[in-house]
């Protein structure tokens, strides 16, 4: 999958400038930026949900996205496994049967996802991190060579984080291309490859020649320090993900 001089405007507003990127299948490839950065429409543009305004997106067949605010109605009487059985549709249609195969995907997903106890339960009674879960269930189950996964642990608890981040690696490890955005240094530095925004690509490849101080300071326009233990902190508040921003990959550049 790649992308070749990619540019995609919103109005007068430019989004995302001449982006040159390639993302491997069996990778973890994380996205990194302030806020605003590019990091959303970069994953629309894969995912083919916007039109870049210039240059070419390739991308190898279907791709299974799961939206930073993913949604479904608590006035809905849906469950954890109704909710993750959803993502077969694209095979089934609304109104096609599950198969036994299908059946057993969703099984075997929901117990990926630590969820089986939970299957029963609808949606609004599931805490945030259970929610999410089921959320990345449904994206798994689809099955597709390309996973989007935009900032899929934020703000939730650490269980929740442990098994999502489990799970994102099992599907590199099965030859998906897996592309994450995150906010947070640490989590970006635990990926294959880094994508590193500020509406245009700063910097791409391993994590400790793309999270350096030179690198990360372009494109949060601010100063990084480096403390003993070697993580990085960004030293202006406002530029600052909750929860803070830091990382242990990189040297100084």
């Amino acid at each position: 999958m790649q992308g070749d001089h990619v540019t995609v405007r919103y109005g007068a507003r430019v989004a995302l400038a001449d982006a040159t990127f390639a993302v491997g299948a069996g990778r973890v490839t994380t996205v990194i930026g302030p806020n605003g950065s590019g990091k959303s429409t970069l994953l629309h543009a894969i995912a083919g949900l916007v039109t870049p305004t210039s240059g070419r997106m390739t991308v190898p067949g279907p791709v299974a996205y799961l939206l930073q605010t993913a949604h479904v109605s608590e006035r809905l009487p849906v469950t954890v496994a109704e909710i993750v059985a959803m993502g077969r549709y694209g095979e089934r249609g609304l109104v096609g049967r599950l198969t036994g195969d299908d059946r057993r995907l969703v099984a075997d997903t929901i117990e990926r996802l630590e969820l089986t106890d939970l299957r029963d339960r609808h949606l609004r009674e599931l805490s945030g991190g259970q929610r999410q879960r089921a959320f990345v269930a449904q994206a798994l189950v689809q099955q597709a060579p390309v996973l989007l996964l935009d900032e899929p642990v934020t703000g939730l608890d650490v269980a929740s984080r442990q098994t999502i981040m489990a799970v994102v690696a099992e599907e590199a490890d099965a030859g998906r291309a897996v592309v994450m955005s995150t906010h947070d240094l640490g989590e970006a530095a635990k990926g294959d490859e880094v994508l590193l925004l500020a509406n245009r690509i700063v910097a791409q490849g391993p994590p400790e020649d793309v999270l350096t101080t030179g690198c990360v300071s372009e494109a949060y326009g601010g100063r990084v320090i480096r403390l003993e233990d070697g993580a990085l902190v960004l030293d202006d508040a406002h530029h600052e993900a909750p929860g803070g921003a830091r990382s242990g990959a990189g040297h100084d550049h």
